[in-house]
């Protein structure tokens, strides 16, 4: 069969290609290996962590918030069974929702593993065995991302295990050890510390979420202290892990060199994502990767070496962002039916979704100060704000960065209830390439958490924050 496009891979940024190059009238195929579409985002990893620590969160404001609120429960319990079930229920909503897209659209699937044969002919090679060929003028590699793991460290998925089985822990652990303090790590590690996990946090690098600017990092680590009894365990390489029965043994060598052992029940591997290329047949069409994290080189139309084979998502070079997957899709399913599109790939806003939450756009400080950059901030704590105050999350900030002569917002960082859904309006803004003034201009709805933003866009400017 012939087709315009074809996208290996269902992942956020494949269906959404798919989705996008269907409605341009390009005649598309995608091909899936698993037997639901969604990939990572939607089966194991963006949806069901969220659909977790969604519940999670609705049991730590029962067991400790509540009887403030005047709400008195008795013999609170957690129900884990139940939580994963809903957790998969969710799940199975959202796969099943890309299949209606998909047949909406008039977009073929084909499930099985693609591999290149030539450059426009994909082997379809299904479970057992049985394989089929397909055409296509362009082809688009989404194949998505596996977590990365550590040489001498074995992963037996029963105890030393990964974020996918992470998801499906039937009882609530007495102790866990997660490695890794960032996104990944730090999600999962909340959802069960809320549940009443001890929860270890082993970190290489001096601060958790160590890309995003500095200032998250400590308050969130401070927060998940306070509110969770978190431990962190920085500046520690992590050196091996053993299993034995219902414990792990974790060993690392802390900064002064000195060897540290940590046990628990459980231990997640969460040191970040590996690009998934393997079988795809790279190697008959002439395309290498790059040594360092199995990387797609591709141009700046997102085209690889061969003309009319394009990647997107977590198997080129950039944050492994569902989003950015996405915006990547429709850029590439755009570029092929000759149109012009763009991505300000400084302006993806980056999202950890603990409690409080933490956002992320733009330049951080640090990056400023590398380019030399003259900049003003200024920074509002929720604790000053009214809202907050009234729904007990008073922790974090909003600071906004402006440039020193022209008053551009160069960047915008958070932690606090819902940043999450907050950062949108400053990734609108800087499109605009707003000026803190703008926004400082702006009437926010009083009594919102969005005002914080508006508090630290006045803080930026001539330094006229109102409530503090």
């Amino acid at each position: 069969m012939q087709y315009d496009v074809v996208i290996i891979g269902s992942g956020p940024g494949g269906y959404v290609s798919a989705i996008r190059c269907a409605q341009l009238g390009l005649k598309t195929a995608v091909i899936e290996k698993y037997k639901t579409f969604g990939g990572t985002c939607l089966n194991v990893g963006c949806i069901p962590s969220k659909a977790l620590l969604d519940s999670s969160e609705h049991y730590h404001n029962a067991a400790h918030t509540f009887t403030t609120h005047g709400i008195e429960l008795k013999d609170l319990s957690v129900n884990m069974p139940q939580m994963i079930a809903r957790k998969d229920d969710v799940v199975a909503q959202n796969t099943a929702g890309i299949t209606y897209l998909f047949k909406k659209n008039k977009i073929d699937s084909f499930e099985g593993l693609g591999s290149f044969v030539d450059k426009n002919t994909i082997r379809i090679t299904k479970t057992d065995g049985t394989a089929e060929t397909i055409t296509a003028k362009n082809v688009v590699i989404a194949s998505g991302s596996k977590p990365t793991a550590l040489p001498f460290l074995p992963i037996d998925k029963k105890r030393i295990i990964t974020s996918t089985e992470a998801l499906n822990i039937k009882e609530v652990p007495k102790t866990m050890i997660v490695i890794g303090g960032g996104v990944i790590g730090l999600e999962l590690g909340s959802v069960y510390a809320r549940l009443g996990t001890k929860v270890s946090v082993v970190e290489y690098l001096p601060s958790i979420i160590a890309t995003m600017d500095a200032g998250l990092g400590k308050e969130l680590q401070r927060v998940l202290k306070k509110s969770l009894g978190m431990e962190f365990f920085m500046g520690h390489k992590v050196t091996g892990a053993t299993a034995k029965d219902e414990k792990v043994t974790v060993s690392a060598l802390n900064a002064k060199g000195e060897e540290v052992n940590l046990e628990a029940n459980y231990c997640i591997v969460a040191v970040g994502r590996t690009a998934y290329t393997e079988g795809l047949g790279l190697e008959n069409i002439g395309i290498k990767t790059e040594e360092r994290g199995n990387k797609i080189p591709v141009n700046a139309h997102l085209e690889t070496a061969v003309q009319g084979v394009y990647a997107i998502g977590d198997v080129i070079t950039g944050a492994m962002l569902a989003h950015k997957a996405e915006d990547e899709g429709v850029f590439v399913a755009e570029t092929i039916a000759g149109q012009k599109p763009h991505i300000n790939y400084n302006l993806i806003p980056g999202v950890v979704y603990t409690w409080p939450e933490v956002a992320s756009v733009g330049y951080t400080e640090e990056q400023l100060k590398e380019k030399g950059v003259k900049y003003k901030a200024g920074s509002f704590p929720f604790k000053a704000s009214g809202r907050a105050k009234a729904s007990m999350d008073t922790d974090g900030f909003v600071k906004v960065l402006a440039d020193e002569s022209t008053d551009e917002i160069l960047g915008v960082h958070m932690i606090g209830p819902r940043a999450a859904d907050m950062i949108a309006e400053a990734v609108v803004a800087m499109e605009f390439r707003a000026s803190a003034e703008d926004i400082a201009r702006i009437c926010h709805a009083h009594p919102t958490y969005t005002e914080a933003i508006k508090e630290a866009a006045m803080a930026a400017t001539a330094n006229r924050a109102i409530h503090i």
